[in-house]
This record gives structure tokens, sequence and C-alpha cells, in this order.
């Protein structure tokens, strides 16, 4: 998959910058933009290929772990 970064003006003429979309080619990635802002003029389209993952499932062992280092190296009282 592909992210698309867009940066539009509305049909009533607002500029709207960032948008962000995941899609397999630009064309479905301009299909579904076009559906959130219905007739609008694409003013730059920048894409940026997503890291390709091995399949392998996340080891949550290694995620709880690294969340319980970052909340040991808080100061208490924070939140």
């Amino acid at each position: 998959m592909t992210r698309y970064g867009f940066n539009i003006r509305t049909r009533s003429g607002q500029k709207v910058d960032n948008i962000s979309i995941l899609a397999a080619n630009r064309e479905d990635a301009e299909r579904r933009l076009k559906q959130m802002y219905y007739r609008c003029e694409i003013i730059e389209c920048r894409c940026k290929q997503q890291a390709e993952t091995s399949g392998e499932p996340l080891d949550m062992e290694n995620i709880i772990t690294l969340i319980s280092r970052r909340a040991a190296s808080e100061p208490s009282g924070t939140h």
C-alpha cells in the first residue's frame, strides 16, 4: 500500500492541506478523496511508499516491555 498526501481546493474555494489517504494506487486514492471532497481541485499529490511488513504478527511481549519502560522513566505525578 502507498500513502498519498493531497493538498486541495474545495468547491467553495477553501484550501485544505495534508490530507493523507492509504491506497493501492493513485487512482484509488483520488477516488476516495473525491468521495470526501466532492468536486475538489487537486493542487498537489505526494506519495510515500509504505514499508513492507514481513507478515509476522506483532510481538506483544516486546510492545508491553517498551510501554513499561516508558512508563517507568516518566516522573510520577505528571497526569
